[in-house]
């Protein structure tokens, strides 16, 4: 399949001819154990020199993902959830924390914990809540436990929520609703020139890293492709990569 680039690159024709900063990050979500994909995953942020921010499930996570991610200082492991378990109410959309419950914070604090003994040094304190929902009554404990950082999808409304610093995605290649496929290439690049362009006007917050979000574990040759062709359009057009970690003490 041939896919046209053209808008993309024009718009950022544009960014380097005003001379626009264009932060880039990359998070990707439901990491738990090595696997084939998550080394494919590791090595394309490699390739590219663009640290891959590994949101990790906490309950499950495994010793060896631990040691993959100790291979390469392009893994970020960052906390996701804690069991990445459907706790809505019938009806509701899919979330884990995206409603008030007892148990909430006691679970939060724990995923924090867990990961800090996994990883060390190595995790950046961001807590990415499954299915990028959450509510108020959790995002108001997260910094006295720990957590520096939120990240959910969309463009922010603000940069300070709670004491935390949020930083969200904004382009997901996965067409979840109509089955996990890719959504259709160009359908992709024209949302990811008008959200430059709300940008440029602003629409919206010109200084949040653009996040990039994907989903390893369920990546299709279509979905790796265009990932890997869409990044190194944006790094190539003069997207600036971001490691978070090393900007933990000044988040943008």
């Amino acid at each position: 399949m041939t896919v046209d680039w053209s808008p993309l690159k024009s718009e950022l024709a544009i960014w380097r001819s005003e001379g626009r900063a264009l932060p880039l990050w990359w998070r990707d979500d439901d990491a738990i154990a090595d696997t084939p994909a998550l080394r494919k995953l590791l090595q394309m942020g490699e390739d590219m020199s663009l640290p891959v921010h590994l949101a990790v499930i906490p309950e499950p996570a495994t010793n060896e993902l631990v040691q993959a991610c100790a291979g390469t200082s392009f893994a970020i492991p960052i906390v996701h959830g804690w069991a990445h378990r459907n706790n809505a109410p019938p009806d509701a959309k899919k979330a884990e924390f995206g409603h008030p419950r007892s148990d909430a914070a006691a679970q939060t604090d724990m995923a924090l914990t867990r990961l800090k003994e996994l990883f060390g040094a190595q995790l950046l304190e961001m807590f990415v809540p499954p299915w990028n929902r959450i509510d108020a009554s959790v995002v108001n404990g997260l910094h006295t436990q720990g957590y520096h950082a939120l990240s959910t999808f969309t463009p922010r409304a603000t940069r300070q929520v709670a004491g935390l610093v949020q930083i969200n995605t904004h382009i997901d290649p996965i067409h979840w609703r109509g089955g996990g496929a890719l959504v259709a290439a160009e359908a992709l690049i024209d949302a990811i020139v008008r959200l430059l362009q709300d940008r440029r006007a602003g629409a919206t917050d010109g200084a949040e890293p653009l996040g990039f979000l994907s989903h390893h574990l369920v990546h299709d040759a279509a979905i790796w492709g265009f990932t890997q062709n869409c990044l190194g359009v944006l790094l190539d057009g003069g997207a600036t990569p971001l490691n978070l970690q090393t900007m933990k003490g000044n988040l943008p």
